[in-house]
């Protein structure tokens, strides 16, 4: 495959779906940095492996680890402070009246992106990576694909240089994330995201299943365990 000598910066929580994007960004870039949001979520574990889900990716991929370059941490705790939400409160998982769960932050997404802009202008990297999509997602409207391309358009203009939003993963259900991690590396990979990542809301790391760790009961717990299902369905 052509590797694109543009680098690029991955937004890296530590869940699959960001995972996926990092060995999709290592497949196709010379150059890839991560970066990571502190915002005070409940189930910061996912920022505990993000660290070990690098090491071993580099262990395992050692042509993947000659492009792999730093890693970032921002603090993006303003995010607590605009009000209380299921992923960043202790409070239980449920539908608000406007229809979106209240696993839904407001302007997350939106000020990730602003603050990642900023740090690839610094870093000169061209190319953002996230793995947000619109088929396996609890209806977050800063995660549709129309949103991304106006946050790109607006990076553009306000950072007068051109960025691009780069989502792999937009129109994949989770099964077909899956498929893609197997492509992209093999079993290996597909090894590395079950035990090295963490997606649960509820932070839930003592409990490990086919899929990987997590409380099992949960939005996000429940959307990997249906994908991993299908996947393993389909592969027979």
């Amino acid at each position: 495959m052509a590797r694109n000598s543009d680098g690029a910066l991955v937004l890296f929580s530590g869940g699959q779906d960001s995972a996926t994007c990092l060995a999709w960004a290592l497949s196709r870039f010379d150059r890839v940095e991560t970066v990571g949001f502190d915002y005070g979520q409940r189930h910061r574990i996912e920022l505990e492996v993000r660290g070990g889900f690098r090491n071993a990716l580099a262990k395992q991929f050692p042509h993947w680890a000659a492009r792999l370059g730093d890693d970032h941490m921002l603090d993006a705790g303003v995010v607590g402070q605009l009000g209380a939400s299921a992923m960043t409160n202790d409070i239980a998982i449920e539908m608000a009246e406007n229809g979106l769960p209240n696993t839904f932050v407001p302007g997350r997404n939106l000020l990730f992106f602003t603050l990642a802009g900023a740090l690839a202008y610094r870093r000169g990297l061209r190319v953002i990576v996230g793995g947000m999509c619109e088929t396996d997602y609890s209806g977050y409207p800063d995660c549709r694909d129309d949103t991304l391309k106006a946050q790109q358009v607006a990076l553009s203009l306000g950072l007068d240089r051109r960025v691009t939003i780069e989502t792999p993963l937009m129109w994949l259900d989770k099964a077909e994330t899956f498929a893609l991690a197997q492509d992209l590396g093999g079993e290996p990979l597909l090894d590395l995201i079950v035990e090295n990542t963490h997606t649960c809301y509820l932070g839930d790391r003592s409990k490990r299943h086919a899929w990987g760790y997590g409380c099992g009961t949960c939005p996000a717990c429940e959307l990997r365990s249906a994908g991993w299902q299908k996947f393993k369905a389909e592969a027979l």
